[in-house]
């Protein structure tokens, strides 16, 4: 019988964030009984407006996934885990290290550890980062490309993928892993630009001020439409063949961040486009040009984005238009 979300029980870490919110919306909409884990972190993007199409649809625990405790309660009966709760900012990584291993690499130990115990037969997703890979050595950037992360928060990340999988090994806790590129979109935190950087364009734009281009602005990247992310970590889940293995999700389309901002300006009617240079703090992290191998997930998966670059920014235009006053204040 072909595996389905209808009636299923799930479980999505940092579901009121931008990835995890977008998706709860969508398997609300699939008939899953969705409960949602965060712990509203500041500066994360946690944010019960994101949830609001189906606030009375969930169930939401206000809880960490470092406390086994909490954990405990969770994963009971649970089918899928979605598991995208962690400290996603690169800058803050930096700053403050122990807090991103202990979110990233314990909280996601406690997880697995209490699946092991508890709930081996649930289906695990796990949300990674393309920073993991770091340089490109070669592009695009498949699966195969080798590992050498610039920051701690791609090193916590690749930890973190590593446990999965190897309780998908060891334990037969079945486990798929995505390595997601730059996604966009809305309910993206607007609060501040350590994280997010098309989206950050976007609010320069709206606010009708610079945006920041770092360098020459000719680095390249390949940027992704949340709805396309969200239906590719939908489908991963209910492929068996996707379990065990490691995709990469992306648009598979680069693009030059000077030509990027251009484009913004260009949609948002307003802004300007401005070069800066690196901070000391982006410059160490800084990996240079990257742009997916999405082969892979496309042969075995069925998945393909659907969104281009153009359509996206304009969707995410007219929704931060229309709800700005719930992302701009600082949190």
């Amino acid at each position: 019988m072909p595996l389905t979300y209808k009636n299923k029980k799930v479980l999505i870490t940092g579901g009121l964030g931008f990835i995890g919110s977008n998706l709860a919306i969508a398997l609300v909409k699939k008939g899953a009984k969705v409960t949602i884990m965060d712990n509203m972190l500041k500066r994360q993007g946690g944010n019960l407006f994101n949830i609001g199409p189906i606030k009375s649809q969930v169930k939401i625990s206000f809880s960490d996934i470092r406390n086994p405790k909490a954990v405990k309660e969770l994963i009971p009966e649970k089918d899928f885990i979605f598991h995208l709760a962690g400290q996603v900012n690169h800058v803050d990584s930096i700053r403050n290290p122990l807090k991103d291993l202990s979110i990233n690499v314990l909280g996601t130990l406690v997880i697995l550890e209490i699946c092991r115990k508890i709930n081996k037969d649930a289906r695990i997703i796990f949300s990674g980062t393309r920073g993991q890979y770091g340089e490109s050595v070669k592009l695009p950037v498949s699966e195969k490309h080798p590992m050498n992360p610039k920051g701690v928060y791609a090193i916590t990340n690749l930890c973190a993928e590593n446990l999965v999988m190897v309780y998908n090994d060891i334990h037969k806790i079945a486990a798929v892993a995505l390595r997601i590129t730059n996604t966009y979109g809305a309910r993206h935190q607007m609060a501040h630009d350590e994280y997010g950087v098309l989206n950050w364009f976007i609010r320069k734009a709206l606010d009708n001020k610079e945006i920041p281009v770092f360098g020459d602005g000719r680095i390249l990247r390949d940027f992704l439409y949340v709805d396309d992310l969200v239906e590719a970590i939908s489908l991963a889940g209910l492929t068996d063949k996707a379990y065990g293995e490691v995709f990469n999700v992306g648009s598979g389309k680069p693009i030059s961040f000077i030509d990027l901002a251009k484009k913004i300006v260009h949609f948002a009617k307003s802004g300007s486009v401005q070069f800066t240079q690196f901070s000391k703090e982006r410059k160490e992290i800084e990996p240079g040009d990257y742009y997916a191998d999405i082969s892979k997930i496309k042969k075995l998966v069925g998945w393909k984005p659907k969104t281009s670059l153009d359509a996206g920014i304009k969707k995410t235009i007219d929704y931060y238009r229309k709800h700005k006053k719930h992302y701009w204040k600082n949190d």
